[in-house]
């Protein structure tokens, strides 16, 4: 090879220095050393974060994106390693988080026949084909000449119009072979590109006009607002219009979940005033969200929506996601925060605002009066003092204990749905979830990609002991990297939210939900800080909900890797205004509130 020339692992080393990656988080594996080593020649200026499993990689990378606002990548080798990652790829997928997962493959000297680790029997080197359905596109050089396009086309495709990860599937051999005297300039290629397209002017004008004359308008926020960076002006016409938010679980902390405009959750298990406004709603602006099922009470009218009547109004960046699941009163193709700034000018040209603003002192207090009952309804939790802790008093301490400025990365899991009740976020990265994909594990190493992203900052993940005990490896890698994380495992001794499940649908038939000892019967788990205190992480035990803040608040003071195995009801599940339905088994009730029909 020409000493002038870059080998492929060195242009996308290069490519992403460019892109000012800080670092990448992946696993070794001998189908990608030679990226490995071209990491190495360039240490001084990207980080190299090793972990024990390849999703905990992807996990990290899609949370140091929610919080830092830009890409990163992973890599993995050929095979099993590259397979491990897909859980990881499809969460971010559906989350519209963009990172590039670099993924090694077999020489293609060996394509299709049969090298070790090469998926062969449909299609030669096929990983492509196992994660084509999981990222926004796959890339595959096969000669060093093809990965300066390669890599080049794959950053832009993963951060224009809806972002998204996206795969560049590397053989062997193309890491070593020459590739370019130089990397394409990122600069040139994609600093350039802008994708936050406006809506078409008439169809903000109309926009304007609906909100306006609208007696009981709702803005319904998802996660386009939080990620897109549009909070301060969804604030601002929140308050120029005294327009009522509520907001998908993606979307909570878009709006500090305590102004006085914010309705908080809407969802199966929703607060009343959020479900119960949003369904009575004449006009609802939704901006950046899905409509999916368990925000839309699996889409039975009356419960969290009732569209038609309501007018809606659906902005997003996707013109996918427009009219899948309601009709439109008028949909938009945007990006939440030009759209919100191209409201802001429209409204410039309006005459007596004021007027208008008035006119929803009525509606208001009507919300005013939804709440009070939510807050009577939900009162005896947050009192509740017994042993093991009352699900939803746990939720409170924790964000009674974290300080403004902490990230609270959650799992999946039935903890997640208490958090999303009870926790009042007042940023838009003070409560990071899984909402799409939904995957265990999530929140256990993505709060890693949370520290990494915001070092001076708190960063605590609430994790089920399912979860926590899939994925305990990451104690080892935050004593590697000396990362000063606290976990919190949410212990209630089973895979609680499916028990659930079991007894609200097949009448108690309870099979491989629950934790128990084969001897005694009783409920049984591992010493979860026990095994933190072996990894050399501090690990403390809490049965009682009057410690659990302090707890917390010394694993953030203790500025080291921290876990609090926390012992958690698993008998009471969230109940909220708004129903979810499993078709063929029926559909849950309301804890609050009865469903609304249209007069």
């Amino acid at each position: 090879m020409s000493k002038n020339m870059l080998n492929g692992a060195q242009v996308i080393v290069d490519y992403l220095i460019q892109e000012k990656v800080p670092q990448v988080f992946g696993l070794c594996g001998h189908g990608n050393i030679q990226f490995i080593d071209a990491l190495y020649e360039r240490s001084q200026e990207i980080k190299t974060i090793s972990v024990h499993h390849e999703s905990v990689a992807g996990f990290m990378a899609d949370v140091y994106y929610r919080v830092s606002g830009r890409p990163t990548a992973t890599f993995t080798s050929c095979g099993p390693g590259s397979a491990n990652l897909p859980i990881s790829l499809a969460n971010a997928f559906l989350d519209s988080v963009p990172f590039m997962a670099i993924t090694g493959n077999v020489p293609t000297s060996q394509f299709n026949r049969g090298a070790f680790q090469e998926m062969y029997r449909h299609h030669q080197a096929d990983f492509p084909s196992s994660v084509r359905t999981m990222c926004k596109k796959v890339f595959q050089p096969t000669r060093g000449e093809m990965v300066p396009l390669a890599v080049r086309q794959a950053w832009k495709t993963m951060i224009t119009g809806r972002p998204g990860p996206v795969v560049v599937d590397v053989p062997f051999d193309v890491f070593m072979e020459s590739a370019a005297e130089e990397a394409p300039n990122a600069i040139a290629w994609n600093a350039n590109i802008s994708s936050r397209c406006g809506a078409d002017p008439e169809g903000v004008e109309k926009a304007v006009d609906m909100l306006l004359s609208a007696e009981r308008p709702v803005m319904l926020v998802g996660q386009g607002v939080r990620y897109g960076g549009a909070a301060d002006e969804l604030r601002k016409l929140a308050e120029r219009l005294q327009i009522p938010v509520a907001a998908s679980a993606s979307g909570l902390g878009a709006l500090d979940v305590n102004h006085p405009l914010a309705l908080g959750l809407v969802a199966r298990a929703g607060h009343y005033q959020a479900n119960h406004a949003a369904r009575q709603a004449d006009v609802l602006l939704a901006l950046g969200v899905r409509f999916d099922d368990r925000t839309s009470s699996s889409w039975i009218p009356g419960y969290s929506f009732t569209i038609p009547p309501t007018r809606l109004i659906h902005v997003d960046i996707d013109p996918e996601e427009i009219g899948r699941n309601y009709p439109v009163a008028l949909g938009l193709m945007a990006d939440v925060r030009t759209f919100l700034r191209q409201v802001h000018a429209e409204l410039d040209r309006r005459d007596n605002l004021f007027r208008k603003s008035d006119a929803r002192k009525k509606w208001l207090a009507q919300i005013d009066g939804f709440r009070k009952e939510w807050d009577k309804f939900v009162a005896p939790g947050f009192s509740d003092d017994t042993t093991p802790i009352n699900p939803q008093r746990a939720a409170a301490e924790i964000d009674k204990a974290l300080p403004e400025d902490a990230i609270l990365v959650s799992d999946i899991g039935v903890h997640h749905n208490w958090l999303l009740g009870f926790c009042k976020p007042k940023r838009p990265d003070s409560l990071i979830g899984s909402m799409g994909f939904g995957p265990m594990g999530f929140g256990v190493a993505g709060v890693m990609g949370a520290k990494f992203a915001a070092p001076d900052r708190p960063c605590v993940s609430v994790c089920g002991d399912g979860a926590f005990f899939m994925h305990a490896n990451v104690l080892g890698t935050a004593v590697e990297y000396n990362l000063p994380v606290v976990w919190v495992v949410w212990n209630n001794y089973a895979y609680a939210s499916i028990r659930g499940l079991q007894r609200g649908y097949l009448g108690g038939r309870e099979l491989a939900t629950d934790f128990k000892h084969p001897e005694t019967g009783e409920r049984y788990n591992p010493d979860f800080a026990a095994m933190a205190r072996s990894c050399g992480v501090e690990g403390v035990r809490v049965d009682r909900a009057g410690d659990l803040g302090e707890a917390i608040r010394k694993g953030i003071a203790a500025n080291r890797p921290y876990l609090i195995d926390v012992d958690i009801a698993a008998d009471v599940n969230p109940a909220g205004a708004g129903v979810w339905e499993l078709p063929g088994l029926g559909q849950s009730k309301p804890g609050i509130g009865t469903r609304f029909l249209p007069g």
